[in-house]
C-alpha cells in the first residue's frame, strides 16, 4: 500500500522545490525512563496548576537545565 501512495504523491505533486523542515531536529523522541512515583505526582500536581501535561512540564524543566548549562553538584558523606 505504501508504494501506491508514494507513486500517487509523486504523480500529483511537484516536490522538486520542497524545503526540508528546519524544525525536524527538534522533534521529540519517545524514551522509556524510570522515575519515582513521588516525582511523577509532584510534576502532575504542578502541571495541573498551570494546565499543561505533566510530561510537557518535565520536558520544559529539563530543557531549562540544558539551556542554562546546569551541572549536577553532589557530595557524599
Amino acid at each position: 500500500m505504501k508504494k501506491d501512495n508514494d507513486e500517487y504523491l509523486e504523480k500529483e505533486f511537484d516536490f522538486s522545490k520542497a524545503v526540508k523542515n528546519p524544525y525536524a531536529k527538534e522533534l521529540k523522541k519517545q524514551v522509556t525512563i524510570k522515575i519515582s512515583p513521588t516525582v511523577i505526582d509532584y510534576f502532575k500536581d504542578q502541571a495541573s496548576k498551570v494546565s499543561i501535561p505533566y510530561q510537557t512540564l518535565i520536558n520544559l524543566y529539563l530543557l531549562d537545565c540544558v539551556n542554562n548549562k546546569r551541572e549536577i553538584q553532589m557530595t557524599w558523606k
